[in-house]
This record gives structure tokens, C-alpha cells and sequence, in this order.
């Protein structure tokens, strides 16, 4: 039986006064309730229109970054860490022609499960002592794992460098407000992730921002939508890039790299 015709037929029901059938009519309200909740959210990015390649499949031009650890192989940009060569510090393949202001992006990418990656947006480039490289950013970053299990999965929002983790995590409509994470709704579960993620495949990636509004699409679905409420620590412009994470060996692959200012 649908949410709604139940919720009529114990309508009907409390006209008796049984306090269980009350209880139940309760419940059905609340289960119609979410049902509405889930259908009203969105789940598809907007069609693509107006965006620019910003990789030409051939090599790193209009990108900065170590290059003892990134290349482009068979067009697509290849950057790798191996014992003989190492990350000093999280490293990063920084875009050097535009910002991430009011944007939209657009990715496709895979990587193996032995370390993470990430998509840097609205960061900044850090130059002074306390940078272990020349090419390190801090500020939002879209986690990239090749993983299945919540929470170690593809799609949250980390705060690269800065102090408040995990921002927002996969399935979450939330906003930071007043020190804290504020969970407004609860839209995918793991069940529903690892439906829609290509295991040791490609995975096609879209972040949109809008002022302190941000939004990530996985493979045509909505998986976060994020409200920076925070006035000291919401970011609404910097940098876009790659990531290469210290630690064990890796590897991560990025293709048809499109982008699109929304001012």
C-alpha cells in the first residue's frame, strides 16, 4: 500500500479512540512525510551547456605541478607516486587560468583504493614556510576513493588543510552554522552509493557553487548539497585542482575536464 492510501485508511481509524491505530496514524504522516522529503529533492545536474575544456589531452599546459609525479598518458592527465618517487606532503596539479567563483565543473576520473585523491575548488595556493611543496592548496575539497564502504567513499566535502574535517558528508543536505554541521535531510544510503559508483571504473564528477551554496553530482545524481553558514570559514572563490595524497603509493587519472563561470 502507498504512503498516502494508508495514511487515509488510518485517518479513518482514529475516529475509534484506539490509542495504537493512533500511533500508527502518527507514523504513516511521518512515513508520507519523508517520502515528500526524498522525491522534492533534486537529483540530476542541469543539462551541460557552455562549458570549456580546460586540458587538451596533450599535456599539462595552463597546470602546475610536480613534475616527477604527473603526465599525460593516452590523453588523459596520469599523476603517480611510487617509493622512488614520493609526495613531499600532500601535492597538488594546480589550473592556473581561472578561479572557482561562482563555477560549474565537470570530470571524469578513477584511482586505485592504496591512498585517496581529491578536486580542490575555492582554494588557496599556499607559499610561505609552512607549504612541505611548491604546489599546496587548502580549502574545499571533493574527496576521490575508489572504495564502496560509507564513510570512506567518493564525494564528501574534506577541508583540505584547515581545521573542520569532514565537512559534508555523501547523502547529506546540510549546512555549517553557528561552529557546527547542521543535517537538514538524509537523501542516499550505502545501498544507493554503491549502485551508482563504478568501482576501478570512471566516475563522472560535477560541482556546482554559487555563492556559499555548493552542490556534488556522481554519475548524473545529486550525492551532497552543502550551505557554508560559517562567515569566518565559508570560502566563495580560489583555486581549482588535482590531487596526489602523501603517504602509500598511488595512482589517479582525470579526463574531459570542462569548466564554466556562473557570473
Amino acid at each position: 500500500m502507498d504512503p498516502t492510501s494508508m495514511t487515509k485508511l488510518l485517518f479513518a481509524n482514529t475516529l475509534a479512540p484506539n490509542k495504537l491505530t493512533t500511533i500508527a496514524f502518527c507514523l504513516a504522516l511521518t512515513l508520507a512525510s519523508v517520502v515528500s522529503v526524498r522525491a522534492e529533492s533534486p537529483v540530476t545536474p542541469p543539462a551541460e551547456s557552455g562549458l570549456t575544456s580546460i586540458f587538451n589531452g596533450k599535456d599539462l599546459t595552463g597546470w602546475s605541478g610536480d613534475d616527477r609525479l604527473w603526465s599525460v598518458r593516452d590523453g588523459v592527465i596520469h599523476g603517480e607516486t611510487t617509493p622512488e618517487n614520493k609526495a613531499n606532503g600532500n601535492t597538488f596539479l594546480i589550473w592556473e587560468d581561472g578561479n572557482t567563483k561562482n563555477f560549474e565543473v565537470r570530470l571524469s576520473f578513477r584511482c586505485n583504493a592504496t591512498n585517496n585523491s581529491g578536486i580542490q575548488y575555492r582554494s588557496k595556493h599556499i607559499t610561505d614556510k609552512s607549504a612541505r611543496n611548491e604546489w599546496v592548496v587548502r580549502g574545499y575539497q571533493h574527496e576521490l576513493r575508489n572504495e564502496m564502504n560509507f564513510p570512506n567513499i567518493a564525494g564528501f566535502i574534506y577541508d583540505e588543510g584547515g581545521r573542520r574535517g569532514r565537512i559534508c558528508m555523501v547523502g547529506e543536505k546540510a549546512a555549517w552554522k553557528d561552529g557546527k554541521k547542521q543535517v537538514l535531510e538524509n537523501f542516499m544510503d550505502e545501498a544507493e552509493f554503491q549502485k551508482l559508483f563504478q568501482l576501478d571504473g570512471w566516475n563522472e564528477v560535477v560541482i556546482i557553487g554559487k555563492g556559499n551554496h555548493i552542490q556534488h553530482f556522481l554519475n548524473g545524481k545529486l550525492i551532497l548539497d552543502f550551505t557554508d553558514e560559517q562567515p569566518e570559514l565559508k570560502l566563495l572563490d580560489g583555486k581549482l585542482a588535482l590531487q596526489l595524497h602523501a603517504g602509500k603509493p598511488m595512482w589517479a587519472e582525470f579526463k574531459d575536464i570542462r569548466f564554466k563561470s556562473l557570473d
